[in-house]
Protein backbone atom coordinates (compact mmCIF):
# COMPACT_ATOMS: atom_id res chain seq x y z
CA UNK A 1 0.00 0.00 0.00
CA UNK A 2 1.28 3.30 -1.05
CA UNK A 3 1.13 6.18 1.88
CA UNK A 4 -0.14 8.56 -0.71
CA UNK A 5 -3.59 6.69 -1.71
CA UNK A 6 -4.05 4.98 1.55
CA UNK A 7 -7.21 6.71 4.12
CA UNK A 8 -4.64 7.43 6.94
CA UNK A 9 -4.53 11.07 7.85
CA UNK A 10 -2.81 12.00 11.24
CA UNK A 11 -3.47 14.83 13.23
CA UNK A 12 -0.29 17.08 14.70
CA UNK A 13 -1.71 18.57 17.82
CA UNK A 14 -3.36 16.06 20.45
CA UNK A 15 -6.87 15.95 20.79
CA UNK A 16 -8.29 18.48 23.67
CA UNK A 17 -10.85 15.73 24.86
CA UNK A 18 -9.14 12.45 24.88
CA UNK A 19 -7.07 11.45 28.47
CA UNK A 20 -6.14 8.24 27.71
CA UNK A 21 -2.66 7.42 25.70
CA UNK A 22 -4.94 4.95 24.11
CA UNK A 23 -8.09 7.44 23.20
CA UNK A 24 -5.40 10.19 22.46
CA UNK A 25 -3.54 8.41 20.49
CA UNK A 26 -5.73 6.10 18.11
CA UNK A 27 -7.92 9.69 17.29
CA UNK A 28 -4.16 11.42 16.62
CA UNK A 29 -2.49 8.34 14.57
CA UNK A 30 -5.76 8.31 12.59
CA UNK A 31 -7.31 4.20 13.59
CA UNK A 32 -10.29 5.63 14.58
CA UNK A 33 -12.94 9.03 14.42
CA UNK A 34 -15.17 9.98 16.87
CA UNK A 35 -19.38 10.38 15.33
CA UNK A 36 -20.83 10.61 19.09
CA UNK A 37 -19.92 10.39 22.49
CA UNK A 38 -19.11 6.90 23.22
CA UNK A 39 -19.44 5.96 19.44
CA UNK A 40 -16.41 6.17 16.85
CA UNK A 41 -16.19 4.90 13.20
CA UNK A 42 -13.15 2.62 13.01
CA UNK A 43 -11.13 3.52 9.85
CA UNK A 44 -8.89 1.58 7.56
CA UNK A 45 -5.67 1.63 9.51
CA UNK A 46 -7.77 0.75 12.82
CA UNK A 47 -9.73 -2.20 11.08
CA UNK A 48 -6.80 -3.55 10.04
CA UNK A 49 -6.02 -3.73 13.38
CA UNK A 50 -9.13 -5.26 14.38
CA UNK A 51 -9.44 -7.97 12.06
CA UNK A 52 -5.75 -8.99 13.62
CA UNK A 53 -7.06 -9.50 16.71
CA UNK A 54 -10.14 -11.40 15.54
CA UNK A 55 -8.53 -13.51 13.81
CA UNK A 56 -6.33 -14.48 16.73
CA UNK A 57 -9.44 -14.99 18.94
CA UNK A 58 -11.44 -16.62 16.03
CA UNK A 59 -8.44 -19.27 15.93
CA UNK A 60 -8.37 -20.36 19.74
CA UNK A 61 -12.27 -20.50 19.45
CA UNK A 62 -12.34 -22.98 17.23
CA UNK A 63 -9.29 -24.52 18.68
CA UNK A 64 -11.40 -24.79 21.76
CA UNK A 65 -14.06 -26.57 19.72
CA UNK A 66 -16.34 -23.45 19.53
CA UNK A 67 -18.62 -23.16 16.52
CA UNK A 68 -19.10 -19.85 15.25
CA UNK A 69 -22.51 -18.06 14.38
CA UNK A 70 -24.12 -15.16 13.93
CA UNK A 71 -27.32 -13.56 15.89
CA UNK A 72 -28.87 -10.82 15.42
CA UNK A 73 -28.41 -7.05 16.78
CA UNK A 74 -32.18 -6.75 17.24
CA UNK A 75 -33.33 -8.47 19.99
CA UNK A 76 -37.59 -9.02 20.31
CA UNK A 77 -38.51 -8.04 24.53
CA UNK A 78 -40.32 -11.14 24.68
CA UNK A 79 -37.07 -13.57 25.13
CA UNK A 80 -35.56 -11.09 27.65
CA UNK A 81 -38.94 -10.96 30.05
CA UNK A 82 -38.29 -14.78 30.12
CA UNK A 83 -35.34 -14.21 32.19
CA UNK A 84 -36.51 -10.77 33.91
CA UNK A 85 -33.60 -8.89 32.42
CA UNK A 86 -36.14 -6.81 30.98
CA UNK A 87 -36.97 -4.45 33.82
CA UNK A 88 -34.02 -5.55 35.70
CA UNK A 89 -30.96 -5.03 33.31
CA UNK A 90 -31.11 -1.14 33.97
CA UNK A 91 -30.61 2.22 31.67
CA UNK A 92 -27.38 0.18 29.69
CA UNK A 93 -30.17 -1.50 27.80
CA UNK A 94 -31.33 0.41 24.34
CA UNK A 95 -34.80 0.22 24.02
CA UNK A 96 -36.84 0.64 21.13
CA UNK A 97 -40.36 -0.33 19.35
CA UNK A 98 -40.95 -1.39 15.77
CA UNK A 99 -43.56 0.04 13.48
CA UNK A 100 -46.19 -2.39 14.95
CA UNK A 101 -45.61 -1.33 18.20
CA UNK A 102 -43.30 -4.12 19.00
CA UNK A 103 -40.87 -3.71 22.02
CA UNK A 104 -36.90 -4.82 20.94
CA UNK A 105 -33.84 -3.92 22.28
CA UNK A 106 -30.32 -3.43 20.98
CA UNK A 107 -28.07 -6.05 21.90
CA UNK A 108 -25.83 -6.25 24.58
CA UNK A 109 -25.27 -9.49 25.40
CA UNK A 110 -27.06 -12.26 24.26
CA UNK A 111 -27.41 -14.91 26.97
CA UNK A 112 -31.40 -14.89 25.82
CA UNK A 113 -31.10 -15.19 22.14
CA UNK A 114 -28.66 -18.41 22.55
CA UNK A 115 -30.51 -20.08 24.95
CA UNK A 116 -33.90 -19.60 22.82
CA UNK A 117 -32.20 -20.93 19.57
CA UNK A 118 -30.87 -23.47 21.91
CA UNK A 119 -34.18 -24.96 23.27
CA UNK A 120 -35.39 -25.22 19.65
CA UNK A 121 -32.67 -27.39 18.37
CA UNK A 122 -31.33 -29.53 21.29
CA UNK A 123 -33.48 -32.10 23.30
CA UNK A 124 -31.22 -35.18 24.25
CA UNK A 125 -28.05 -35.56 26.15
CA UNK A 126 -26.39 -36.55 22.46
CA UNK A 127 -26.40 -33.37 21.19
CA UNK A 128 -24.70 -32.19 24.37
CA UNK A 129 -21.76 -30.58 25.39
CA UNK A 130 -21.72 -27.69 22.60
CA UNK A 131 -20.63 -24.39 22.66
CA UNK A 132 -20.82 -21.16 20.12
CA UNK A 133 -19.72 -17.92 19.96
CA UNK A 134 -20.25 -14.67 17.76
CA UNK A 135 -17.92 -11.81 16.78
CA UNK A 136 -20.60 -8.64 16.36
CA UNK A 137 -21.17 -5.13 17.71
CA UNK A 138 -22.73 -4.61 21.02
CA UNK A 139 -24.74 -1.73 22.31
CA UNK A 140 -25.24 -0.06 25.76
CA UNK A 141 -25.87 3.14 27.06
CA UNK A 142 -23.10 3.86 28.89
CA UNK A 143 -23.79 6.80 31.30
CA UNK A 144 -20.25 8.15 31.06
CA UNK A 145 -19.00 6.65 28.21
CA UNK A 146 -15.13 7.76 28.14
CA UNK A 147 -11.01 7.05 26.89
CA UNK A 148 -12.24 6.12 23.66
CA UNK A 149 -12.98 2.09 23.20
CA UNK A 150 -12.03 1.92 26.32
CA UNK A 151 -15.15 2.32 27.35
CA UNK A 152 -17.87 2.79 24.55
CA UNK A 153 -21.59 3.02 23.99
CA UNK A 154 -21.00 0.60 20.54
CA UNK A 155 -18.04 -1.85 20.51
CA UNK A 156 -17.00 -4.93 19.05
CA UNK A 157 -17.39 -8.11 21.39
CA UNK A 158 -16.75 -11.85 20.99
CA UNK A 159 -19.26 -13.81 22.93
CA UNK A 160 -19.09 -17.58 23.25
CA UNK A 161 -21.71 -19.34 25.45
CA UNK A 162 -21.70 -23.40 26.26
CA UNK A 163 -24.13 -25.95 26.69
CA UNK A 164 -23.45 -29.21 28.88
CA UNK A 165 -25.55 -31.55 30.38
CA UNK A 166 -24.10 -31.59 34.11
CA UNK A 167 -22.04 -29.68 36.53
CA UNK A 168 -18.47 -31.83 35.59
CA UNK A 169 -18.96 -31.20 31.68
CA UNK A 170 -19.73 -27.54 32.86
CA UNK A 171 -17.08 -26.89 34.35
CA UNK A 172 -14.56 -28.66 32.11
CA UNK A 173 -16.29 -26.45 29.40
CA UNK A 174 -15.64 -23.43 31.81
CA UNK A 175 -11.72 -24.57 32.26
CA UNK A 176 -11.16 -24.65 28.44
CA UNK A 177 -12.26 -21.63 27.99
CA UNK A 178 -9.90 -20.00 30.59
CA UNK A 179 -6.90 -22.42 28.81
CA UNK A 180 -8.38 -20.66 25.55
CA UNK A 181 -8.13 -16.82 27.04
CA UNK A 182 -4.79 -17.46 28.21
CA UNK A 183 -3.47 -18.12 24.54
CA UNK A 184 -5.27 -15.07 23.56
CA UNK A 185 -3.47 -13.07 25.37
CA UNK A 186 -0.52 -14.27 25.34
CA UNK A 187 -0.70 -13.69 21.42
CA UNK A 188 -2.09 -10.68 21.13
CA UNK A 189 1.24 -9.71 23.15
CA UNK A 190 -0.76 -8.56 26.01
CA UNK A 191 0.36 -8.52 29.90
CA UNK A 192 -3.02 -9.57 31.53
CA UNK A 193 -3.98 -11.37 35.06
CA UNK A 194 -6.78 -13.40 35.96
CA UNK A 195 -8.75 -12.47 38.65
CA UNK A 196 -11.87 -13.57 40.31
CA UNK A 197 -15.23 -11.11 39.36
CA UNK A 198 -18.63 -10.47 40.67
CA UNK A 199 -21.44 -12.55 38.33
CA UNK A 200 -22.76 -9.09 38.05
CA UNK A 201 -26.00 -8.37 35.45
CA UNK A 202 -25.08 -11.86 33.77
CA UNK A 203 -25.88 -13.75 36.75
CA UNK A 204 -24.28 -17.29 37.47
CA UNK A 205 -22.55 -19.20 40.19
CA UNK A 206 -18.87 -17.93 39.65
CA UNK A 207 -16.85 -15.57 37.15
CA UNK A 208 -13.17 -14.31 36.45
CA UNK A 209 -12.15 -11.11 34.76
CA UNK A 210 -8.94 -10.91 32.64
CA UNK A 211 -7.51 -7.77 33.07
CA UNK A 212 -4.47 -5.48 31.57
CA UNK A 213 -3.21 -3.41 34.08
CA UNK A 214 -3.26 0.46 32.88
CA UNK A 215 -4.03 3.78 35.11
CA UNK A 216 -6.97 4.62 32.65
CA UNK A 217 -8.88 0.90 33.24
CA UNK A 218 -12.54 1.04 35.40
CA UNK A 219 -11.47 -2.34 37.93
CA UNK A 220 -9.48 -2.54 40.38
CA UNK A 221 -7.65 -5.61 41.26
CA UNK A 222 -6.26 -6.50 44.58
CA UNK A 223 -3.78 -9.69 44.49
CA UNK A 224 -1.25 -11.85 46.51
CA UNK A 225 2.53 -12.01 45.41
CA UNK A 226 3.10 -15.09 47.89
CA UNK A 227 -0.15 -17.34 47.32
CA UNK A 228 -1.08 -15.94 43.85
CA UNK A 229 -5.08 -14.92 44.72
CA UNK A 230 -6.24 -12.13 42.50
CA UNK A 231 -10.14 -10.74 42.47
CA UNK A 232 -12.12 -7.88 41.52
CA UNK A 233 -11.48 -5.51 44.81
CA UNK A 234 -15.46 -5.29 44.62
CA UNK A 235 -15.74 -8.68 45.58
CA UNK A 236 -12.62 -9.28 48.28
CA UNK A 237 -14.24 -9.30 51.61
CA UNK A 238 -12.59 -7.27 53.96
CA UNK A 239 -13.72 -9.04 57.24
CA UNK A 240 -14.06 -7.04 60.92
CA UNK A 241 -10.50 -5.84 62.46
CA UNK A 242 -9.94 -7.53 65.65
CA UNK A 243 -11.34 -5.16 69.25
CA UNK A 244 -9.21 -2.50 70.11
CA UNK A 245 -7.85 -2.49 73.52
CA UNK A 246 -7.79 0.87 74.46
CA UNK A 247 -9.43 2.95 77.42
CA UNK A 248 -12.68 4.52 77.61
CA UNK A 249 -12.04 8.32 77.47
CA UNK A 250 -15.14 10.36 78.49
CA UNK A 251 -17.25 11.90 76.03
CA UNK A 252 -17.41 15.59 75.28
CA UNK A 253 -19.42 17.75 73.17
CA UNK A 254 -16.75 20.33 70.92
CA UNK A 255 -17.34 23.31 68.76
CA UNK A 256 -16.62 22.28 64.86
CA UNK A 257 -17.60 25.53 63.03
CA UNK A 258 -17.45 25.08 59.45
CA UNK A 259 -15.25 22.01 59.81
CA UNK A 260 -17.06 19.76 56.92
CA UNK A 261 -14.06 17.17 55.56
CA UNK A 262 -12.55 14.19 57.41
CA UNK A 263 -9.01 15.99 56.45
CA UNK A 264 -10.34 19.12 57.82
CA UNK A 265 -11.67 17.42 60.86
CA UNK A 266 -8.57 15.85 61.28
CA UNK A 267 -5.99 18.60 61.15
CA UNK A 268 -8.67 20.55 63.48
CA UNK A 269 -8.73 18.28 66.14
CA UNK A 270 -5.38 16.84 65.82
CA UNK A 271 -6.71 13.30 65.03
CA UNK A 272 -5.97 10.80 62.82
CA UNK A 273 -8.87 9.79 59.90
CA UNK A 274 -9.03 6.55 61.14
CA UNK A 275 -10.68 7.96 64.53
CA UNK A 276 -13.09 9.18 62.96
CA UNK A 277 -16.88 8.02 62.32
CA UNK A 278 -17.78 8.90 58.58
CA UNK A 279 -21.06 8.99 57.84
CA UNK A 280 -23.00 8.92 54.33
CA UNK A 281 -26.56 9.39 53.37
CA UNK A 282 -28.05 7.83 50.42
CA UNK A 283 -31.38 7.74 49.09
CA UNK A 284 -32.54 3.64 47.31
CA UNK A 285 -35.19 3.83 44.75
CA UNK A 286 -35.62 7.71 44.94
CA UNK A 287 -37.06 7.70 48.78
CA UNK A 288 -35.52 5.16 50.87
CA UNK A 289 -32.94 7.12 52.79
CA UNK A 290 -29.47 4.42 53.80
CA UNK A 291 -27.06 5.68 56.19
CA UNK A 292 -23.79 4.53 55.09
CA UNK A 293 -20.94 4.71 58.33
CA UNK A 294 -17.35 3.97 58.05
CA UNK A 295 -14.00 4.88 59.39
CA UNK A 296 -12.62 8.12 58.31
CA UNK A 297 -9.61 6.83 56.26
CA UNK A 298 -11.71 4.39 54.29
CA UNK A 299 -13.95 5.02 51.06
CA UNK A 300 -17.02 3.62 49.90
CA UNK A 301 -17.38 1.01 47.38
CA UNK A 302 -20.61 1.70 45.85
CA UNK A 303 -19.94 -1.56 43.72
CA UNK A 304 -19.59 -3.29 47.07
CA UNK A 305 -22.75 -1.01 48.58
CA UNK A 306 -24.83 -2.13 45.30
CA UNK A 307 -24.89 -5.85 46.08
CA UNK A 308 -25.16 -5.06 49.94
CA UNK A 309 -28.74 -3.30 48.59
CA UNK A 310 -29.54 -5.21 45.80
CA UNK A 311 -29.71 -2.73 43.40
CA UNK A 312 -27.80 -0.13 41.08
CA UNK A 313 -30.92 2.56 41.94
CA UNK A 314 -29.29 4.80 44.71
CA UNK A 315 -27.51 8.07 44.75
CA UNK A 316 -25.80 10.22 47.39
CA UNK A 317 -28.66 12.78 49.34
CA UNK A 318 -28.77 16.12 48.27
CA UNK A 319 -28.36 19.00 50.60
CA UNK A 320 -32.03 19.41 50.88
CA UNK A 321 -32.52 15.59 51.16
CA UNK A 322 -30.04 15.91 54.38
CA UNK A 323 -31.73 19.04 55.59
CA UNK A 324 -35.20 17.30 55.48
CA UNK A 325 -34.48 13.85 56.78
CA UNK A 326 -31.54 14.70 59.57
CA UNK A 327 -31.68 18.25 60.18
CA UNK A 328 -28.37 19.38 59.28
CA UNK A 329 -25.95 19.27 56.66
CA UNK A 330 -23.26 17.34 55.00
CA UNK A 331 -20.52 17.29 56.82
CA UNK A 332 -22.20 17.22 60.22
CA UNK A 333 -24.06 13.90 59.39
CA UNK A 334 -24.13 11.12 62.56
CA UNK A 335 -25.60 8.05 64.47
CA UNK A 336 -26.63 10.06 66.63
CA UNK A 337 -30.41 11.91 67.19
CA UNK A 338 -31.23 9.98 63.70
CA UNK A 339 -35.16 9.95 63.00
CA UNK A 340 -37.40 6.54 62.32
CA UNK A 341 -37.46 5.07 58.76
CA UNK A 342 -33.35 5.73 58.19
CA UNK A 343 -31.79 2.15 57.65
CA UNK A 344 -28.20 2.37 59.10
CA UNK A 345 -25.02 0.05 57.82
CA UNK A 346 -21.46 -0.38 59.96
CA UNK A 347 -19.00 -0.92 57.34
CA UNK A 348 -17.04 -3.93 59.05
CA UNK A 349 -14.02 -1.32 59.62
CA UNK A 350 -15.66 0.44 62.75
CA UNK A 351 -16.25 -3.20 64.62
CA UNK A 352 -14.32 -2.65 67.83
CA UNK A 353 -12.76 1.05 67.64
CA UNK A 354 -12.85 3.38 70.36
CA UNK A 355 -12.57 6.92 71.38
CA UNK A 356 -14.30 7.58 68.39
CA UNK A 357 -15.08 11.51 66.45
CA UNK A 358 -18.80 10.96 65.86
CA UNK A 359 -21.07 14.09 64.25
CA UNK A 360 -24.61 14.45 66.09
CA UNK A 361 -26.52 15.59 62.98
CA UNK A 362 -26.01 19.32 64.84
CA UNK A 363 -23.97 21.84 62.55
CA UNK A 364 -20.69 23.06 63.80
CA UNK A 365 -20.46 20.36 66.29
CA UNK A 366 -19.14 17.13 67.03
CA UNK A 367 -18.17 14.18 69.94
CA UNK A 368 -14.86 13.54 70.53
CA UNK A 369 -14.05 10.03 72.59
CA UNK A 370 -17.48 8.23 71.58
CA UNK A 371 -17.68 4.45 72.42
CA UNK A 372 -19.68 1.81 70.94
CA UNK A 373 -21.68 0.40 73.90
CA UNK A 374 -21.38 3.01 76.20
CA UNK A 375 -22.48 6.22 73.89
CA UNK A 376 -23.68 4.52 70.41
CA UNK A 377 -25.32 0.99 69.54
CA UNK A 378 -24.22 -1.34 66.74
CA UNK A 379 -26.53 -1.81 63.94
CA UNK A 380 -26.27 -3.94 61.16
CA UNK A 381 -22.39 -5.34 60.08
CA UNK A 382 -21.14 -5.24 56.01
CA UNK A 383 -18.41 -5.32 54.25
CA UNK A 384 -18.71 -1.71 51.52
CA UNK A 385 -15.10 -0.65 52.16
CA UNK A 386 -12.66 -0.01 48.84
CA UNK A 387 -9.78 -2.47 49.34
CA UNK A 388 -6.33 -0.80 49.66
CA UNK A 389 -3.08 -1.65 48.97
CA UNK A 390 -2.14 -3.44 52.11
CA UNK A 391 -5.03 -4.94 52.90
CA UNK A 392 -4.96 -8.28 54.03
CA UNK A 393 -4.78 -11.11 51.75
CA UNK A 394 -8.55 -13.00 51.95
CA UNK A 395 -6.87 -16.75 51.10
CA UNK A 396 -3.25 -15.89 53.24
CA UNK A 397 -3.28 -12.80 55.02
CA UNK A 398 -0.62 -11.43 53.58
CA UNK A 399 -0.59 -7.60 52.25
CA UNK A 400 -2.07 -7.06 49.06
CA UNK A 401 -0.95 -5.14 46.21
CA UNK A 402 -3.62 -3.22 43.99
CA UNK A 403 -3.86 -1.64 40.60
CA UNK A 404 -6.14 -0.13 38.38
CA UNK A 405 -6.89 -2.59 34.74
CA UNK A 406 -8.72 -2.64 32.19
CA UNK A 407 -11.29 -5.14 31.98
CA UNK A 408 -10.59 -7.17 28.19
CA UNK A 409 -12.34 -10.57 28.92
CA UNK A 410 -14.89 -11.86 31.27
CA UNK A 411 -16.07 -15.58 31.62
CA UNK A 412 -19.16 -16.88 33.60
CA UNK A 413 -20.29 -20.38 35.38
CA UNK A 414 -24.13 -19.99 34.41
CA UNK A 415 -25.46 -22.97 35.82
CA UNK A 416 -29.28 -23.20 35.06
CA UNK A 417 -29.66 -18.83 35.57
CA UNK A 418 -30.88 -18.61 31.88
CA UNK A 419 -32.17 -22.35 31.08
CA UNK A 420 -34.48 -22.77 33.58
CA UNK A 421 -36.66 -19.71 33.03
CA UNK A 422 -36.37 -20.01 29.20
CA UNK A 423 -37.31 -24.05 30.09
CA UNK A 424 -34.06 -25.07 27.50
CA UNK A 425 -34.24 -28.58 28.60
CA UNK A 426 -33.05 -32.03 27.19
CA UNK A 427 -33.46 -35.43 28.12
CA UNK A 428 -30.63 -37.58 30.02
CA UNK A 429 -30.23 -41.61 29.53
CA UNK A 430 -33.05 -42.38 32.25
CA UNK A 431 -35.48 -40.40 29.78
CA UNK A 432 -36.02 -37.18 32.31
CA UNK A 433 -36.25 -33.67 31.71
CA UNK A 434 -33.14 -31.81 32.95
CA UNK A 435 -32.33 -28.27 32.28
CA UNK A 436 -29.07 -27.35 30.41
CA UNK A 437 -26.31 -26.00 32.32
CA UNK A 438 -24.51 -23.07 30.56
CA UNK A 439 -21.24 -21.20 30.59
CA UNK A 440 -20.80 -17.43 29.19
CA UNK A 441 -17.27 -16.08 27.91
CA UNK A 442 -16.70 -12.69 26.77
CA UNK A 443 -13.59 -10.52 24.89
CA UNK A 444 -13.93 -6.96 23.97
CA UNK A 445 -12.61 -7.00 20.52
CA UNK A 446 -12.59 -3.34 19.81
CA UNK A 447 -11.34 -2.59 23.34
CA UNK A 448 -8.13 -5.19 23.37
CA UNK A 449 -6.86 -2.54 20.30
CA UNK A 450 -7.03 0.24 23.48
CA UNK A 451 -5.57 -2.10 25.65
CA UNK A 452 -2.52 -2.78 23.51
CA UNK A 453 -1.81 1.17 23.10
CA UNK A 454 -1.95 1.40 26.50
CA UNK A 455 0.82 -1.32 27.29
CA UNK A 456 2.45 -0.35 23.61
CA UNK A 457 3.61 3.22 23.38
CA UNK A 458 6.03 5.89 23.87
CA UNK A 459 5.86 9.92 24.44
CA UNK A 460 5.92 9.62 20.56
CA UNK A 461 3.16 7.42 19.92
CA UNK A 462 2.62 3.63 19.30
CA UNK A 463 4.45 0.69 19.41
CA UNK A 464 2.38 -1.92 17.77
CA UNK A 465 3.39 -5.59 18.67
CA UNK A 466 3.74 -7.35 14.74
CA UNK A 467 1.49 -9.69 15.41
CA UNK A 468 -1.56 -7.02 15.62
CA UNK A 469 0.12 -3.87 13.43
CA UNK A 470 -1.66 -3.10 10.64
CA UNK A 471 1.03 -3.21 8.88
CA UNK A 472 4.34 -5.21 9.86
CA UNK A 473 6.68 -2.93 7.39
CA UNK A 474 6.90 1.21 6.63
CA UNK A 475 9.22 2.31 3.77
CA UNK A 476 9.98 5.71 3.98
CA UNK A 477 11.66 7.62 0.72
CA UNK A 478 13.30 10.67 2.47
CA UNK A 479 13.50 12.69 -1.00
CA UNK A 480 11.04 11.50 -3.66
CA UNK A 481 12.47 14.03 -6.02
CA UNK A 482 16.35 11.98 -6.03
CA UNK A 483 15.72 9.48 -8.88
CA UNK A 484 17.97 6.78 -6.89
CA UNK A 485 16.39 6.97 -3.68
CA UNK A 486 13.16 6.14 -5.43
CA UNK A 487 14.31 3.76 -7.47
CA UNK A 488 15.83 1.76 -4.56
CA UNK A 489 12.27 2.48 -2.38
CA UNK A 490 10.29 1.12 -5.24
CA UNK A 491 12.15 -1.91 -5.50
CA UNK A 492 12.05 -2.91 -2.00
CA UNK A 493 8.59 -2.21 -1.84
CA UNK A 494 7.81 -3.91 -4.77
CA UNK A 495 10.03 -7.05 -2.95
CA UNK A 496 8.38 -7.01 0.48
CA UNK A 497 4.90 -7.35 -1.30
CA UNK A 498 6.22 -9.98 -3.25
CA UNK A 499 7.37 -12.07 -0.22
CA UNK A 500 4.37 -11.62 1.78
CA UNK A 501 5.32 -8.82 4.02
CA UNK A 502 2.47 -6.58 4.89
CA UNK A 503 4.17 -3.03 3.91
CA UNK A 504 3.22 0.38 3.28
CA UNK A 505 4.97 2.85 1.53
CA UNK A 506 5.12 6.26 2.33
CA UNK A 507 5.62 8.21 -0.72
CA UNK A 508 4.23 11.77 0.02
CA UNK A 509 6.02 15.00 -1.28
CA UNK A 510 6.62 15.69 2.93
CA UNK A 511 9.67 16.74 4.21
CA UNK A 512 11.92 13.95 6.50
CA UNK A 513 11.02 14.94 9.86
CA UNK A 514 7.37 15.01 9.25
CA UNK A 515 7.65 11.57 7.71
CA UNK A 516 9.21 10.29 10.43
CA UNK A 517 7.13 12.22 13.11
CA UNK A 518 4.06 10.26 11.82
CA UNK A 519 6.05 6.91 11.77
CA UNK A 520 6.60 6.88 15.13
CA UNK A 521 3.12 7.66 15.66
CA UNK A 522 1.23 5.35 13.74
CA UNK A 523 4.03 2.83 15.40
CA UNK A 524 4.33 0.10 12.20
CA UNK A 525 7.27 -2.10 13.94
CA UNK A 526 9.85 -2.49 11.40
CA UNK A 527 10.90 0.50 8.98
CA UNK A 528 13.22 0.79 6.44
CA UNK A 529 14.47 4.37 5.77
CA UNK A 530 15.94 5.16 2.30
CA UNK A 531 18.25 7.82 2.21
CA UNK A 532 21.82 9.09 1.18
CA UNK A 533 23.17 5.83 1.96
CA UNK A 534 22.23 4.51 -0.41
CA UNK A 535 25.35 5.35 -2.50
CA UNK A 536 26.76 3.14 -0.51
CA UNK A 537 24.26 0.10 -1.45
CA UNK A 538 22.94 0.27 2.19
CA UNK A 539 19.64 1.89 4.11
CA UNK A 540 18.78 1.92 7.84
CA UNK A 541 16.35 -0.18 9.19
CA UNK A 542 14.68 0.64 12.37
CA UNK A 543 12.43 -1.24 15.13
CA UNK A 544 9.99 0.92 16.61
CA UNK A 545 10.09 -1.37 20.03
CA UNK A 546 13.39 -0.92 20.74
CA UNK A 547 14.89 2.00 18.96
CA UNK A 548 17.45 -0.50 17.37
CA UNK A 549 18.83 1.13 14.08
CA UNK A 550 21.25 -1.35 11.51
CA UNK A 551 22.85 -0.49 8.52
CA UNK A 552 21.94 -3.02 5.88
CA UNK A 553 22.80 -3.87 2.57
CA UNK A 554 19.92 -3.05 -0.10
CA UNK A 555 19.82 -6.31 -1.44
CA UNK A 556 19.96 -8.36 1.79
CA UNK A 557 17.31 -5.95 3.73
CA UNK A 558 13.93 -7.31 3.08
CA UNK A 559 14.99 -11.01 3.88
CA UNK A 560 16.42 -9.77 7.44
CA UNK A 561 12.82 -8.16 8.02
CA UNK A 562 11.17 -10.79 6.99
CA UNK A 563 13.18 -12.90 9.26
CA UNK A 564 12.66 -10.59 11.87
CA UNK A 565 8.76 -10.56 11.72
CA UNK A 566 8.81 -14.29 11.52
CA UNK A 567 10.61 -14.53 14.79
CA UNK A 568 8.43 -11.78 16.75
CA UNK A 569 4.99 -14.20 15.29
CA UNK A 570 6.46 -17.39 17.23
Amino acid sequence: MRWSRYFLYTLKEDPAEAEAPSHRLLLKAGFIKQVSAGIYEILPAGWRVIRKIESIVRKEMDRSGAQELLLTVLNPAELWKETGRWDTYGNELFRLKDRSGREYCLGPTHEEEITDLVRKVVHSYRQLPVTLYQIQVKFRDEKRPRFGLIRGREFIMKDAYSFDADEFSATMSYENMKFAYDRVFKKLRLEVIMAQASTGQIGGKQSHEFIAFTDYGEAKVGYCESCGYAANAEIIPLSKPPEQEEEEKPLEKVHTPGVKTIEELASFLKVSPSKILKAVLYMVKGKEPVLVLIRGDKEIDENKLEMVLGTEDFRLAGDEEVKDILGTEKGFIGVFNLPEGVKVLWDNSLYGVKNMVVALNEPDYHYINANPGRDYQYGEFVDVAEVVEGDPCPQCGSPLKVKRGLELGHIFLLGTRYSEPMKAYFTDPEGNEKPIIMGCYGIGISRIMSAIVEQYHDDKGIKWPTPVAPFELEIICLNMSDSQMTEVAEKLYLEAEEKGIEVIYDDREESAGFKFADADLVGFPYRIVVGRKVKEGKVELQKRATGEKLDVPVEEVIDRVKEMIAEDKK
